[in-house]
C-alpha cells in the first residue's frame, strides 16, 4: 500500500482534537498543493463515546470495525482498548481506560485522561452508533483507495521490465477485490425464518423442475444422477494419474453444457470459462473437432485425412461455432488473474462454469511466497472456492494424484491420493476421481517366461484377454466426496481415439454391453 497516515498528533492534556489536523497527502498529480485524506474525527470521537456510554454500542460495530479503521491513530488504540476490556468481561469507560493506559505508561500517547472525558461528553445514543460506525469505515475505505491509486501510479511510472502491464492491472484488480470483500457491515445472522423461506424457493424451483436436473447438466445421464447435476457455488475436483482422462472428461462436459446452453436459449446449460494452463486453445477445439466429427484426433495432427474426412471435419467446425466455450490458455496463471478474468467474463457473457486445468499448474498471488507449496496450494483452493460462491457458479478444477497410487494393487484413488489432499479435500464441495482398469491391464500383458509351457502361457493370455474385454473402453467416475449427496461410482464409456465419453448401457439381453 501507499503511505500511511501522519504520525499520532500531540496532545497537550487540555486540547481537544481539532477535524482540521493535517491528514493531508501529497498529491503531485494535482494542482491543488495538498488534498486532505477522507476522515471524520467527530464521527469517531461520538462513537467511541457511545460505547463508554453503554457497552451494547461495541457489539453492533464489532464484526466489522477495527482499530486500523479509524483515522486517528489514538482512536484505534482506544477502541482497540475497549475490545480487550470487553472481551475479559469487564467495563470499558474513560475510569477504566485511563488504568488500563496508566499500566503500560501510554496515557499521554492517546491525549491524557483529559481527552478521555472530552471522548465521554461527545457521546451518541446506542441507536446511532452502528450509523457512525459504518461512516468511519465508509472513510476507511475511501483511503484506501486512495492509497491503491497512488501505489498503482507509481507502479505505472517505475521502468521495471518485468512488471508488465497486465500484471499491474490484475494487482490492482485484486486489492480492489479484496478491500471490498474484508469486513462488510452488509453480512450477519439471517433469521431462521429467512433461511427456511430461502430453501423453500429452491425446493420449490426443483419442483417445477419436474425432475430436471438442479443445476448444471455434464452430459452424462448416470453422473447427473447421482450428483443432481453441477450445482452453483461449488468447487468440484477431478483428479487421476496421467492418461486416466481427466482433460478429456473436463473437454466432455464444457462442450455439453454449452451445447445445452445454446439449444435450451440459456435456459439450461451454462456458458463455460475454461481455463487451460497445459494444454493450448488448438488442442483442446481439435478435441472437441474429433468427439463431433469422429475422426481420430492424432490422424487430424499428422494431416492423414481423405478429402470426406476432411469435409467432414469442416462441417463439424461450422456447427461448433456458436458453442459458448471461452478459452484461456495463459500458462502458469495466478490465482488472483483467473479469479479477475473470471469475473470479467461473467460481467461480459453470463458465465455459468468454470473449469481449470489443472489445479497444480497455477501459481499463488504476485508477491506472495512459494517457498510453501502446501500453503500456496491451500490459497488457490480458498481463492477457487470464494471465486464460485462469489459468483454463484460451479468451478471444476482438475488434479495430479501423488505417485503412491502405482504401489497398491488396487489402484483404484482414494481421498488420501490427492496431492497436498488436506487442502483440496477440505474447500472441495465434491471429489471425483477418474480409474481406467484397462489402462493398467495393457500395461500388464503377460510375457512368456523361460521355463513356462506354451499350454500355460497360452491360458494365461487368453485369462488376461477375457479382463481386457471385460474393461474395455470403461471408465470409472468415483464420487468420493459429496457434501450435498452420496458417493458411489459411475461407469462411462471412453473412447480413445475421438477422446469421448458417454453414457455406458451395462446390461443388454444378450449379454453384451452397449454404448
Amino acid at each position: 500500500m501507499a503511505s500511511p497516515l501522519p504520525p499520532p498528533l500531540e496532545f497537550d492534556g487540555n486540547a481537544a482534537f481539532d477535524d482540521s489536523a493535517d491528514l493531508a497527502a501529497p498529491d503531485s498529480m494535482s494542482p491543488t498543493p495538498f488534498r486532505r485524506l477522507p476522515h471524520n474525527i467527530e464521527a469517531e470521537k461520538a462513537l467511541l463515546g457511545a460505547i463508554f456510554a453503554n457497552n451494547r454500542a461495541y457489539e453492533m460495530v464489532s464484526d466489522y470495525l477495527a482499530p486500523m479503521h479509524f483515522a486517528l491513530a489514538q482512536h484505534g488504540r482506544i477502541f482497540e482498548a475497549c475490545s480487550k476490556l470487553l472481551e475479559r468481561g469487564q467495563i470499558a469507560d474513560n475510569i477504566t481506560l485511563q488504568r488500563y493506559f496508566e499500566q503500560d505508561e501510554s496515557i499521554a500517547e492517546i491525549g491524557g485522561p483529559a481527552y478521555l472525558d472530552e471522548i465521554t461528553s461527545s457521546a451518541v445514543t446506542v441507536i446511532n452508533a452502528q450509523e457512525y460506525g459504518r461512516i468511519v469505515y465508509d472513510l476507511y475505505l475511501k483511503r484506501e483507495l486512495i492509497n491503491i491509486g497512488e501505489d498503482l501510479v507509481n507502479r505505472a511510472y517505475k521502468g521495471d521490465v518485468e512488471d508488465t502491464a497486465t500484471t499491474q492491472i490484475e494487482i490492482a484488480e485484486q486489492g480492489l477485490y479484496d478491500l471490498a470483500t474484508s469486513g462488510t457491515y452488509e453480512g450477519g445472522f439471517l433469521a431462521f425464518k429467512d433461511s427456511i423461506l430461502k430453501a423453500i424457493e429452491v425446493a420449490e424451483a426443483a419442483h417445477k423442475r419436474e425432475g430436471r436436473l438442479a443445476g448444471v447438466g455434464s452430459g452424462f445421464r448416470d453422473f447427473d444422477r447421482l450428483m443432481g447435476g453441477l450445482h452453483p457455488s461449488d468447487l468440484i475436483i477431478l483428479a487421476g494419474r496421467p492418461a486416466m482422462g481427466k482433460t478429456a472428461l473436463a473437454t466432455n462436459i464444457a462442450y455439453n453444457a454449452a451445447k445445452d446452453y445454446l439449444e435450451a436459449n440459456g435456459e439450461e446449460g451454462a456458458v463455460v470459462g475454461f481455463f487451460s494452463l497445459e494444454m493450448s486453445c488448438e488442442q483442446l477445439a481439435a478435441r472437441i473437432l474429433s468427439e463431433q466429427s469422429n475422426i481420430p484426433s492424432d490422424r487430424m495432427r499428422k494431416g492423414e485425412l481423405t478429402n470426406d474426412e476432411f469435409t467432414r471435419l469442416v462441417q463439424a467446425s461450422q456447427a461448433l461455432h456458436q458453442v459458448p466455450v471461452f478459452i484461456d490458455d495463459t500458462p502458469a496463471l495466478t490465482v488472483s488473474a483467473l479469479r479477475t478474468r473470471a469475473r470479467r467474463l461473467k460481467r461480459q457473457h453470463k458465465l455459468g462454469l468454470i473449469v481449470v486445468d489443472y489445479l497444480q499448474l497455477i501459481s499463488g498471488s504476485p508477491g506472495g511466497r512459494s517457498d510453501n507449496r502446501v500453503q500456496e496450494v491451500s490459497e488457490i483452493t480458498r481463492g477457487l472456492k470464494t471465486l464460485a460462491k462469489e459468483l454463484h457458479v460451479p468451478v471444476i478444477a482438475l488434479s495430479q494424484l501423488s505417485r503412491q497410487v502405482e504401489n497398491r494393487e488396487d489402484k483404484r484413488p482414494q481421498l488420501a491420493d490427492l496431492r497436498e489432499s488436506g487442502s483440496i479435500e477440505q474447500d472441495a464441495d465434491v471429489v471425483t476421481f477418474i480409474y481406467r482398469d484397462e489402462y493398467y491391464l495393457e500395461k500388464a500383458e503377460p510375457k512368456q517366461r523361460a521355463d513356462e509351457s506354451a499350454d500355460k502361457f497360452a491360458q494365461r493370455i487368453a485369462n488376461w484377454e477375457e479382463r481386457m474385454a471385460r474393461v474395455h473402453n470403461i471408465a470409472e467416475v468415483i464420487i468420493a466426496k459429496q457434501r450435498h449427496g452420496p458417493i458411489g461410482t459411475v461407469k462411462l464409456m471412453f473412447d480413445g481415439q475421438f477422446t469421448r465419453f458417454g453414457d455406458l448401457d451395462i446390461q443388454h439381453d444378450d449379454g453384451h454391453q452397449g454404448y
